[in-house]
């Protein structure tokens, strides 16, 4: 029987009362990727049952398992490759707490056996896998990661589907709030650079939400420590046109103060491709396109195709913010624009820009930053400009090559 889709989350009773934090294991000897006819078998042995679902994806065609994090130590290609079915299989981290093993096949396949088997006395648990030949209306018809919600909330917005979004759905920007938890940022006068932008960023959100015209999101919405790259994943998981990134600095030395506005310098954007080809997850370089079976020159090449459009895109953005800001009374910096090769800038699939509020060093700009009226000043600059930025570039829309 061909099964359209499985998504298989099951345990034996004694195999539920494990630690399912716990890393688990690949047990070599029990695992292998191996023809079964003209369909393929996987076989992988695991020291304890994990979480599982597995589906296809088509252009390239390939079948996709995810679980639970696993030990990929002692597990090469060579050990597990037994297949003529299958023309590559790689495995690796999907994002923390989580793994991925991508199978590149040869034919059309579709599922047609799944199932996890757990001793009893050992916890230990064998995956198996059973692949079928189908024609390219049957593969094209099944594939495609399943719509679950709980699934969802276990690992978030799966990298390898696309979301479609209305096409006169309103644009949506991503307010991210530097720092965070274990990294309050700039300390000064017994203020965190984190809990500073936290504020502006919630006022940000709360101006464009209300102005009807665009909608944004808070990348950060608590005192808790994202890693750089899951803030630009985050961005592209709510399918942001833009991300938006908060600061206030602190210099040791001079008279600094104002606001200012960057974007990732010329020099940087080719190493930015580099860096983010060898550090992020190939799957989720670029919204709706994976990357996984590509190796790190076609990613870049693809990733700098991406910013002809997008790089524009960033100097208009991070160009009206100057203006609007200062417009709205927002205290500028005697430079307020700026490059510089900043992480949180490397995205290639949506314009970015980091905003410097001001200097926590600058008694004035500290008191501006930790004053009611000063934050509203400055995201009312800021959602002014978002939002100009976004009826410029619905006018240049179709101008810009397909």
């Amino acid at each position: 029987m061909i099964l359209r889709v499985l998504l298989l989350l099951f345990w034996a009773a004694t195999a539920q009362a494990q630690d399912f934090s716990a890393l688990a294991r690949v047990a070599m000897a029990q695992s292998e990727l191996r023809d079964d006819g003209n369909g393929l078998q996987l076989q992988m042995g695991l020291s304890l049952a994990v979480p599982y679902r597995v589906f296809t994806v088509d252009n390239p065609m390939r079948a996709v398992v995810d679980f639970r994090e696993v030990d990929w130590n002692g597990v090469s290609r060579a050990a597990l490759m037994n297949a003529d079915n299958a023309s590559d299989v790689q495995f690796g981290p999907l994002r923390p707490g989580w793994s991925r093993l991508v199978i590149a096949l040869t034919r059309p396949m579709v599922v047609e056996e799944a199932g996890m088997l757990v001793d009893e006395i050992s916890g230990q648990a064998v995956l198996s896998i059973v692949m079928a030949p189908a024609t390219e209306t049957q593969f094209a018809d099944t594939s495609g990661a399943p719509a679950d919600p709980f699934w969802g909330d276990l690992i978030g917005a799966d990298t390898l589907a696309t979301k479609s979004k209305a096409d006169d759905g309103p644009v949506i920007i991503a307010v991210d709030a530097g720092h965070g938890g274990i990294d309050p940022g700039a300390q000064q006068g017994g203020v965190n650079e984190a809990d500073v932008v936290l504020d502006i960023a919630f006022a940000v959100v709360d101006k464009i939400n209300r102005s009807g015209v665009i909608q944004a999101v808070l990348i950060r919405d608590s005192d808790h420590f994202i890693p750089l790259e899951a803030r630009i994943t985050r961005a592209r998981q709510e399918e942001a046109s833009a991300l938006i990134s908060l600061h206030a600095d602190s210099l040791a030395i001079g008279g600094a103060r104002g606001a200012s506005v960057y974007t990732l310098s010329k020099d940087a954007q080719d190493t930015a491709s580099i860096r983010m080809a060898e550090r992020h997850e190939r799957g989720d370089l670029l919204a709706g396109l994976d990357l996984s079976g590509q190796d790190d020159r076609i990613a870049t090449v693809l990733m700098d195709l991406a910013r002809l459009e997008t790089g524009p895109a960033s100097v208009a953005l991070a160009d009206t913010l100057v203006s609007s800001m200062a417009d709205a009374g927002v205290v500028m910096n005697s430079r307020p624009r700026r490059n510089g090769n900043l992480a949180v800038l490397n995205a290639a699939d949506f314009a970015s820009a980091l905003i410097e509020v001001g200097f926590l060093s600058s008694d004035a700009d500290r008191a501006l930053l930790t004053s009611a009226q000063g934050q509203a000043t400055i995201a009312q600059g800021i959602a002014d400009g978002m939002i100009k930025w976004a009826a410029d570039q619905a006018a240049l829309a179709p101008l810009i090559r397909q």
